[in-house]
């Protein structure tokens, strides 16, 4: 399985940026799939997840109301679109692919990881 995310770069506070994941390697419209970020000496930590089908979302507390995630079943991706973005929500941001339907929001359930996009929000 790989995972391609992109879309990272450098953005104002306040300003927009859409994350992008492209999955192969297995058959996406299957399985869950997340975002996580891990900022500069902290911990990864969950971002949102989505159901295989779309239909059922979980958001972090601390992003809710600014990110969205959404999925393309037919293109084999999965978007974050982040709006409203601060300081804090600089970090390396991974998307992650499940192992079930489920949306999850824990990396203890056999993730799958791509390889990193980096967003730096400047104030």
């Amino acid at each position: 399985v790989q995972l391609q995310a992109s879309g990272g770069g450098l953005v104002q506070a306040g300003g927009s940026l859409r994350l992008s994941c492209s999955v192969s390697g297995r058959t996406f419209s299957l399985y869950g799939m997340g975002w996580f970020r891990q900022a500069p000496g902290k911990e990864r930590e969950f971002v949102a997840s989505i159901s295989s089908g779309g239909g059922s979302t979980v958001t972090a507390d601390s992003v809710k109301g600014r990110f969205t995630i959404s999925r393309d079943n037919p293109k084999n991706s999965v978007y974050l679109q982040m709006n409203s973005l601060k300081p804090e929500d600089t970090a390396v941001y991974y998307c992650a692919s499940g192992a079930s339907p489920s949306p999850f929001r824990s990396e203890g359930v056999n993730l799958r990881w791509g390889q990193g996009t980096l967003v730096t929000v400047s104030s």
